[in-house]
């Protein structure tokens, strides 16, 4: 079967190598080893409970955990914080432009210097200067010294989660069929 898509600014013929959504089942590598060992679990939940009360608004550290995992092709933080973002209100509009939130009018400024902060922390071997002057300066505008620790601390939370997820392929969604 020869399907439509699209590559770059072209719209291709050709048959894709693989179908995974009709073909397979994902399957994840092993547990999360957050969730197989209680006592990295306990670490990584204090270490978030950490930031809070420091500052920080809930919604903007959910938007940077948001725009992490979708910097770091996290589907199962990418699922779960969209989820989170929308059970607390958020709008359509701003979830689906995240990805795009320079472009995008829905952004205020300090939630926009939280945002150019997460991807600089979370692409630091990207440039050889990843967290530049102008990207720290305009977070430290908007937030204290409490409250940006806390972003850090959130920036840096998220990543580790992300990073535990990627390698191991945890497969989005399966979290909440176990909440269930």
């Amino acid at each position: 079967m020869t399907c439509r898509f699209r590559r770059g600014p072209f719209v291709s013929e050709q048959k894709p190598a693989r179908d995974d959504r009709q073909e397979s089942t994902m399957q994840a590598r092993m547990n999360n080893p957050a969730v197989a060992a209680p006592e990295t679990m306990k670490a990584l939940m204090a270490l978030s409970k950490s930031a809070r009360g420091r500052g920080l608004a809930e919604r903007t550290a959910l938007l940077v955990h948001l725009r992490v995992s979708q910097v770091n092709g996290c589907s199962v933080c990418v699922d779960m914080h969209a989820r989170e973002l929308r059970e607390r209100g958020e709008t359509d509009e701003r979830l689906f432009a995240v990805g795009a939130w320079r472009d995008a009018p829905w952004f205020d400024d300090a939630e926009r210097a939280a945002l150019a902060l997460a991807e600089a922390v979370t692409r630091i071997a990207d440039s050889a200067d990843p967290v530049a002057d102008e990207i720290w300066e305009e977070a430290a505008r908007h937030y204290d010294e409490q409250a940006l620790g806390a972003l850090l601390v959130e920036i840096g939370a998220i990543n580790i989660w992300n990073r535990l997820n990627v390698a191991t392929r945890q497969v989005a969604g399966a979290w909440t069929a176990a909440a269930a």
